[in-house]
């Protein structure tokens, strides 16, 4: 997969990645070179030249970062494989991804998705036009980076009806589609004309005209080369009359509107080789520019050239989002998980989660039937978009000891602990849990990739003797939340004699077992869950992830989607990040301060951390709002005038009756009984009494899950 490429020195380097368990073929011409990197450690490559033997160059025990480079002494065909197999579920050996860099030199364009259909390279400051054919695919290609890309697509029956930013913005209720289910451009006529399949930048505009004449006299530089003059140009062979400025959608401009009602401008976000993937839903006259801004910050005051694709419409491309670890790491496309061709079945509206495309509710259930199947009967739901890592070594439990909250020394083989990640001065990094399968073995569960990089370059710092390697393709799996869960699960689930059947299991610990006897898929089974209820979380290959699902299904459990989880989660006080916490808030600001341990060794931000519980500056609450009013994340808590906090999360609840919310308070206000009030619209013509209540709101003692 190739991911980016960048101009260095004289060189283009192209940066790719091999899968583990894949292998990646590639040409090499006389005199470049090739570099592989294996960033998590402990991967072996495999490298072929032409129809020679494989050789290993990298073996099983190479440290994070060991690299093998090579240069072509002729033009060359070449493989290079991640070798491994799949990761049973209880195993802690996947096969991890290793990062291929090639340096050419400069002119090259990046490698194609497909076979291509027509090339067009619009030169800096310029602009062209193109037809399309309805079905086929058009690739605007940043090559260099912070270049803005204005669009323009006309009806080439009726070349009168246009691509129109207004009608996109109010049908798809976005400031500008994406793909997934709001994806399409809509026309004048609201009818659709392209659709979003791939976006790896993630930051466009809709709102402001393709750069002008008038725009550039206005500022001082009149005469200046303009978008909208170089479209009258390109148009004009197809009867299209030119306009002063043309409302086109300017792809990788980055604008923002900001709390007063301004919309301001910065630099592109995208990086060489970003690029928006279209289909064309009817045959179209098209025009694409390269910003001719040099004057402020469009295109960083330097356009650079725009490359366009055309694929035929024979071709299938997969539908995503790019997602990054880091801001120079690898743009991954959001994935399927391995129970989505199940789940696809029984519902279209998917959501991209943390880079997977996962369920929001199902079509023959709907969000709340989903919610009281949990709390009543049984649910499941993919919760695959969790991140893995396996963390073993002789060095493992200390890394593990210095990096969490929680005293990890204590846990035993078997067990499970929630936990939080921090920072030196106490704000959070991540939450998640840890399983010891070992005295060396650990696997850490948590939402960011990130995680790991920090996990290694602490240990790197530390000189400590571990591997951080992500298991997070090798392990899907799915929670089986409700009162019945164990019930249904239990005649399914074998275990050997040494460990703990079903039954038997107890609040955070896992079992390692399969499915329907000796002989059936390996399994890990976990009692944990984000629902408040008795669960499980079953962890399974990708490969075997369909069958766990029908087997599941079998029994009566009821498919469950992300929008019954999140008032499932609200209603027990569990949290969530970028609404409960961020790296800006501590622990105990999250609601978590049991997960912080009281232990004289020393951990990342424990002193900070106990300066902060010492003297609680902010605290999360319950809140229970008078009326049926809906109450949202991000909506001011105030008393009297004064803002005193924010919500965070909030629903109405079906089963309390009542509108519900978690809320990060000033402490002064945050004994319960205290009356607020929560603003809307301005935070002051519109007030909602609110009063702070114990939260967990549902089964606040725990009963339930403990059962």
């Amino acid at each position: 997969m190739l991911v980016r490429n960048f101009v260095k020195s004289n060189v283009l380097m192209e940066t790719f990645y091999v899968r583990g368990g894949e292998a990646l073929s590639l040409v090499l011409r006389q005199g470049e070179s090739l570099e592989v990197v294996d960033e998590q450690g402990g991967q072996p490559c495999e490298i072929q030249i032409a129809d020679g033997l494989p050789c290993e160059v990298l073996d099983g025990n190479s440290l994070p970062g060991t690299a093998f480079r090579m240069e072509a002494e002729e033009n060359c065909n070449v493989s290079v494989a991640a070798p491994g197999q799949p990761m049973l579920p209880h195993e802690q050996m996947p096969p991890t991804d290793l990062r291929v860099n090639v340096q050419r030199p400069i002119g090259n364009f990046p490698v194609p998705l497909a076979k291509v259909k027509a090339e067009i390279l619009v030169r800096a400051a310029t602009a062209e036009s193109y037809r399309i054919e309805a079905g086929d695919y058009i690739q605007i290609i940043d090559l260099d980076g912070q270049q803005c890309s204005d669009f323009l697509a006309f009806d080439a029956l009726c070349p009168e009806h246009e691509l129109d930013a207004t009608a996109t913005r109010t049908l798809g209720g976005r400031i500008y589609p994406g793909p997934g289910l709001y994806s399409k451009f809509f026309d004048d006529r609201m009818l659709p004309m392209v659709e979003v399949i791939r976006d790896t930048c993630g930051r466009h505009d809709t709102f402001g005209l393709a750069c002008n004449a008038k725009g550039y006299a206005d500022a001082g530089y009149p005469g200046h080369g303009n978008c909208s003059d170089n479209f009258n140009e390109v148009l004009n062979p197809f009867g299209i009359l030119p306009r002063a400025g043309w409302p086109a959608i300017n792809f990788f401009f980055n604008t923002e509107v900001g709390a007063d009602g301004a919309i301001v401008a910065d630099e592109a976000w995208s990086r060489p080789g970003d690029y928006v993937l279209l289909r064309a839903l009817r045959d179209l006259i098209c025009a694409s520019s390269s910003c001719a801004d040099d004057v402020f910050t469009t295109n960083a005051y330097d356009p650079t050239d725009i490359l366009i694709r055309v694929y035929d419409k024979s071709e299938v491309f997969s539908k995503g989002i790019a997602n990054r670890m880091t801001p120079d790491a690898e743009p991954r496309l959001t994935r399927e998980s391995g129970f989505h061709q199940a789940t696809s079945k029984l519902t279209r509206d998917f959501v991209e989660s943390n880079g997977y495309w996962l369920p929001s509710h199902f079509t023959d259930f709907g969000v709340v039937s989903e919610y009281l199947a949990c709390r009543n009967a049984a649910g499941m739901i993919d919760l695959s978009m969790l991140r893995k890592f396996e963390v073993t070594g002789p060095d493992a439990e200390a890394l593990l000891a210095v990096a969490m909250t929680r005293n990890v020394r204590k846990l035993s083989v078997g067990q499970v602990v929630y936990t939080a990640m921090c920072y030196e001065n106490g704000g959070m990094i991540d939450d998640g849990t840890i399983m010891r399968l070992g005295v060396n073995n650990f696997r850490f569960v948590c939402g960011s990739d990130y995680s790991a990089i920090w996990l290694r370059e602490l240990a790197k710092e530390r000189q400590l003797r571990v591997f951080v390697r992500s298991s997070t393709d090798q392990l899907h799996n799915l929670s089986v939340q409700g009162p019945l869960s164990r019930e249904l699960l239990a005649p399914l689930i074998f275990t050997p004699l040494l460990q703990p059947s079903l039954n038997e299991l107890k609040w955070f610990r896992f079992t390692i077992g399969r499915l329907d006897g000796p002989d059936g898929i390996p399994l890990v089974v976990s009692r944990t869950g984000y629902t408040g209820e008795l669960g499980y979380e079953i962890w399974v290959h990708p490969s075997n992830a369909v069958a766990l699902w029908d087997r599941l299904a079998s029994v009566g459990i009821q498919p469950m989607g992300l929008e019954a989880l999140d008032m499932l989660r609200i209603e027990a006080g569990l949290i969530l990040a970028g609404h409960e916490f961020s790296d800006e808030t501590d622990p105990y600001e999250a609601g978590i301060g049991f997960a912080v341990a009281d232990r004289e060794e020393m951990f990342i931000g424990r002193d900070a951390l106990r300066r902060r519980a010492a003297n609680p500056l902010r605290k999360l609450v319950g809140l229970v709002i008078e009326g049926n009013e809906l109450v949202h994340h991000g909506d001011c808590v105030h008393s009297g005038r004064a803002q005193i906090g924010v919500v965070t999360s909030a629903m109405r609840s079906p089963i309390l009756g009542q509108s519900i919310a978690l809320a990060r308070v000033d402490g002064y206000y945050a004994e319960i009984g205290t009356m607020l009030e929560i603003g809307k619209l301005d935070g002051h013509q519109k007030r909602l009494d609110a009063t702070v209540v114990r939260f967990p709101h549902y089964d606040p003692e725990k009963t339930r899950v403990r059962a």
